[in-house]
């Protein structure tokens, strides 16, 4: 069997397919904002060494990362194991060999690497900007704001992907998202 069919089968057994979307969008979007934040944070903190920043940031993404990763993991493991103990219970035999069971097994990992990978992910593309700037590369703003910007734009881009997921419309989803981003902004610089 191909690995993408024995993968949705597995997702498909164990409905898990929405419970991956919705870890991506959740962790993504935690991910952005506190990457938002540490940004807005050091904008209004000039001056800033942008080596303090890049490391902070950096930092920042790999925690968020290794928390995505091990809290999802331990808390689908032990889940998937109950579910997988209550369906053994009602059907009265073991299911060790079965697609259950290995569900039981894969999807905790799957959650895992795409909760974990979101926030680092996101965080890495925030960092980006910076690091480009250091470097000398040519940016249309100055790099911390080009940071602020490229996390305004994943929150949105994050907005417009559950917008499509829920059927509204794309641009008020993403609106909505950006709104909530904002706002953040805006407590941050108020107690700046």
């Amino acid at each position: 069997m191909m690995v993408g069919t024995r993968l949705r089968r597995l997702l498909a057994i164990s409905d898990s397919d929405q419970i991956v979307r919705r870890y991506f969008v959740v962790n993504g979007f935690d991910g952005a904002l506190a990457m938002l934040g540490l940004m807005v944070g050091f904008y209004v903190s000039k001056p800033v060494d942008h080596a303090v920043v890049i490391t902070s940031g950096l930092a920042t993404a790999f925690a968020l990362g290794m928390s995505g990763l091990s809290s999802a993991y331990l808390s689908e493991v032990a889940e998937r194991r109950r579910a997988l103990a209550r369906l053994e219970e009602a059907m009265v035999s073991s299911l060790a060999e079965s697609d259950h069971a290995r569900a039981a097994v894969f999807v905790p990992w799957l959650v895992a690497v795409v909760n974990g990978a979101a926030p680092l992910v996101i965080g890495l593309l925030i960092v980006l900007p910076i690091w480009l700037g250091q470097r000398g590369a040519a940016l249309p703003t100055a790099p911390l704001q080009a940071a602020i910007g490229v996390a305004l734009i994943l929150i949105f881009l994050l907005g417009v992907f559950l917008g499509r997921v829920d059927g509204t419309f794309w641009l008020w989803s993403g609106l909505r998202s950006l709104a909530v981003a904002l706002l953040t902004v805006g407590v941050i610089l108020l107690v700046g």
